[in-house]
C-alpha cells in the first residue's frame, strides 16, 4: 500500500503525519521551504486545551514547556474590569506559542521516525487521481514523482491541492486588520492575558478602540491594535508611539523599558472551501478554512481536522476504503467550522459596530465583551469544540441507552481510567490510535487489583461483547463519569467523541453502535474501490458565513 501524500509541512501537516505514523500509517511529507522556520515572534497561535493534549500525545512533549500558559484572562473597559478568569489544574488556561517553536516541536517528533519521509524544497505542481491512487509531482531541486494511496492538502489559503482540484473558497476578505508588535516587557500582571477595550488614552485614528496582550515565554508580549476598516497605512513611526502610549498607559506612568522583536500585519478573513474531499483527495487547515475574527484561532480547528480525518484515513489504508467513513470528515468538520464562521458573522456588527442596538440596549457592550472573551478563551459558538450533531457516524435509537453528562457526538471528559494492563492512566492518553474505547463505570474498582474485578461481575460479559466488535476496541474502567450511573458502558471514538452511553453490557446495542461509527457495515470490495466515493456536499456555509486567518505577511500567523 502506497503512503499518504501530505502537501504543506506547518503545524497541520506535519501534526497529520505524526498522527498517522502513530496508527501505523506511512506517510510523505512536501515541504516546499528548506526545513527551517524563521524565528518571528509576532507570528504565534493560542491552543486550547484539547488541541494542546492532541499535540503532547503525538510528541510527548507538554506546550506548557515551550509556550506560555495563561495564568488568567480579564476583559477590561475604559478603567473597569467586565470579564476576568483565573486559570489552575483544574481548569486549565489556553497555551500562547510561536508557531515557528511549535513547528520545531513537531519537526523534532519526527526526527528518526521510519514512518515519516519529509521532503524539502519540493513544491506541488500537478496532480492525478486514479482509482487506486493519486499520484503528485514536484518540482525544485528534488522534482519527481510521487505516489500515494491518498493526498491531503495542508497547504494554506493559497492552496495548491485546492486550486488543482478546482474547488472554490468563497467569503470575505479582510474582516478585520491588527498592527502587532512582539516586545520584551514587564506589565503589571506577569502570565496574565489582557483585552482592553475603549483604553481612557486612546486618540482618534488607527489603534483607537481595542487592544489585546498575550505573553509568551522569557517575558515577551504580543500586542495586537484593531485598526478600522481601511487601509491605513501602518508605518514604524505611528506603530512605535502606540507601544509607548500604550505601555504608558497600563502601567499609569512613563513607559516602562521594552525591547521591541518584531512587527507586523495581520489580517483577518473569512473563506470556506465548498468540499474538503475529493475522491482520494482531501483538504486541512487553512486549505479547507480561514478564520479567527473575534479573537478566535484558526490553527486550533486545523488540528481539529487533522485528529478527525487521521483515524478514517488509517481504518481506510490498513483495512480497505470505506466511502461513507472517509465522507463522514467533510460533513462533520465542516459543518463544525461553517457554524463557527456564521456565529462570528452574525456577531460582528453588533460587536464592532458603533451605534445600533448598543446604543439602546443597556449593558450590550459588557454583554460583547462577554462574547469577546468566549472567543479568545476557546469557548461557546466561537470556540469551543464541536459536537457532531447530524453525523452520518451517529447510531439510531439504541436499547438501553442512557443519558450521560456528555451528549452524543460531543468530547468526552478526561477521567482516570484503568487500562488493561492494570495501570491508571488519562482517557485523553488512550485516544489516537485507531482503536475504539469502550469504558466501564465501575465505583470501587480503582481500589483492588485488576486480577479481582477483571473475572467478577458483568467483566466476563462486557469483555466478551468488546471482543466481537467490528474494529479492535480497547477496554478501560473509570471509578466515575460525569453523570453516569455504576455499570454504565460508554463508547468512544479514536478521536474522543461519545457515541453512545448504554445501561450495562448491551452486546446488541453496542456492535450496532461501533459498527455505525464506523461508517456502517464494513466494505465487501478492495482498495481498487477506494476514491469511487462521493466527492462530498456543499452542506454548511457558503460564502459569508465565513472564517478568518491569519495570512499577512508581517504576523502571517495563517497555519498549514
Amino acid at each position: 500500500m502506497d503512503p499518504v501524500i501530505i502537501v504543506g509541512a506547518g503545524p497541520v501537516g506535519l501534526t497529520l503525519a505524526l498522527a498517522l505514523a502513530r496508527q501505523e500509517v506511512p506517510s510523505v511529507v512536501l515541504d516546499e521551504g528548506p526545513g527551517e522556520d524563521e524565528p518571528r515572534p509576532a507570528r504565534s497561535v493560542v491552543l486550547r486545551e484539547d488541541t494542546t493534549e492532541l499535540v503532547k500525545r503525538l510528541t510527548g512533549m507538554p506546550l506548557t514547556a515551550v509556550g506560555s500558559p495563561w495564568a488568567g484572562w480579564r476583559s477590561v473597559r475604559r478603567k473597569q474590569v467586565t470579564h476576568e478568569v483565573a486559570f489552575d489544574d483544574t481548569e486549565p488556561g489556553p497555551v500562547h506559542i510561536a508557531q515557528h517553536v511549535l513547528t520545531g516541536v513537531l519537526r523534532a517528533a519526527l526526527v528518526g521516525e521510519p514512518l515519516v519521509e519529509v521532503v524539502l524544497d519540493s513544491r506541488l505542481d500537478s496532480l492525478a487521481q486514479e482509482p487506486s491512487g493519486v499520484t503528485a509531482h514536484t518540482r525544485g531541486p528534488r522534482g519527481a514523482w510521487w505516489r500515494g494511496s491518498y493526498l491531503v492538502g495542508c497547504d494554506g489559503p493559497r492552496s495548491t491541492v485546492r486550486k488543482l482540484q478546482d474547488i472554490r473558497f468563497p467569503g470575505r476578505t479582510a474582516v478585520e486588520r491588527h498592527a502587532v508588535a512582539a516586545l520584551r516587557t514587564e506589565l503589571p500582571r506577569p502570565g496574565e492575558a489582557l483585552l482592553h477595550r475603549m483604553p481612557p488614552w486612546r486618540t482618534s485614528g488607527p489603534f483607537a478602540g481595542e487592544i489585546s496582550a498575550r505573553p509568551l515565554t522569557d517575558g515577551v508580549w504580543r500586542l495586537d491594535w484593531l485598526m478600522p476598516p481601511g487601509k491605513e497605512l501602518v508605518t514604524p513611526e505611528l506603530l512605535l508611539d502606540r507601544v509607548r502610549e500604550t505601555l504608558g498607559g497600563w502601567v499609569e506612568g512613563p513607559t516602562p523599558p521594552y525591547e521591541l522583536l518584531d512587527t507586523g500585519v495581520h489580517t483577518v478573513h473569512h473563506r470556506l472551501a465548498r468540499r474538503w474531499r475529493a475522491g482520494r483527495v482531501f483538504l486541512a487547515g487553512d486549505a479547507a478554512h480561514l478564520l479567527g475574527a473575534l479573537g478566535t484561532h484558526g490553527l486550533d480547528e486545523g488540528l481539529r481536522d487533522v485528529d478527525n480525518l487521521a483515524w478514517k484515513l488509517a481504518l481506510a489504508w490498513h483495512h480497505g476504503p470505506h466511502e461513507a467513513l472517509l465522507d463522514s470528515y467533510q460533513t462533520e468538520r465542516r459543518a463544525i467550522v461553517a457554524a463557527r464562521l456564521r456565529a462570528a458573522d452574525q456577531a460582528l456588527p453588533l460587536v464592532r459596530g458603533g451605534g445600533g442596538l448598543r446604543s439602546y440596549v443597556p449593558g450590550a457592550g459588557r454583554g460583547h465583551d462577554a462574547f469577546l472573551a468566549e472567543g479568545h478563551l476557546g469557548r461557546g459558538t466561537l470556540g469551543a469544540p464541536g459536537v457532531h450533531t447530524g453525523s452520518p457516524l451517529t447510531p439510531p435509537p439504541l436499547e438501553g441507552e442512557v443519558p450521560v453528562g456528555t451528549p452524543a457526538g460531543a468530547p468526552v471528559t478526561d477521567v482516570r481510567v484503568t487500562a488493561e494492563d492494570g495501570t491508571f492512566v488519562r482517557l485523553r492518553g488512550r485516544l489516537g490510535r485507531g482503536a475504539l474505547l469502550v469504558v466501564l463505570v465501575a465505583p470501587g474498582t480503582g481500589v483492588w487489583e485488576r486480577r479481582h474485578w477483571m473475572s467478577a461481575g458483568i467483566m466476563p460479559r462486557l469483555a466478551s461483547a468488546v471482543a466481537a466488535l467490528p474494529q479492535p476496541a480497547e477496554l478501560l474502567v473509570a471509578e466515575s463519569y460525569p453523570g453516569a450511573a455504576a455499570h454504565t458502558v460508554l463508547l468512544v471514538r479514536p478521536d474522543g467523541y461519545l457515541v453512545t452511553a448504554l445501561s450495562g453490557v448491551r452486546p446488541a446495542s453496542l456492535y450496532t453502535a461501533a459498527e455505525t461509527a464506523l461508517g456502517g457495515p464494513a466494505p465487501t470490495g478492495t482498495g481498487a474501490d477506494a476514491g469511487a466515493g462521493a466527492a462530498g456536499t456543499d452542506a454548511g456555509a457558503d460564502a459569508g458565513t465565513g472564517a478568518g486567518a491569519e495570512v499577512d505577511a508581517g504576523t502571517g500567523a495563517g497555519s498549514r
